[in-house]
């Protein structure tokens, strides 16, 4: 995990399980260059970016599926 910039034309979404009181949730970017998988605070879009590998976010959602 580190933190990152992404490109400006990113197109961040959030899970289709979160309410739309705008509580704990997280965006993620799609369509970034790297393989890298960047992640931030839904409430905080102008904030910090933290960016992991494809294989550590899969490993991150398949753990919250279960």
């Amino acid at each position: 995990m580190e933190t990152s910039s992404v490109p400006r034309n990113a197109q961040w979404r959030k899970s289709s399980y979160s309410g739309s009181t705008g509580g704990e949730c997280v965006e993620v970017a799609d369509g970034c260059p790297t393989a890298a998988v960047p992640v931030r605070d839904s409430k905080n879009p102008s904030g910090p970016v933290i960016t992991f590998t494809a294989d550590a976010w899969q490993a991150f959602v398949d753990n919250l599926r279960r």
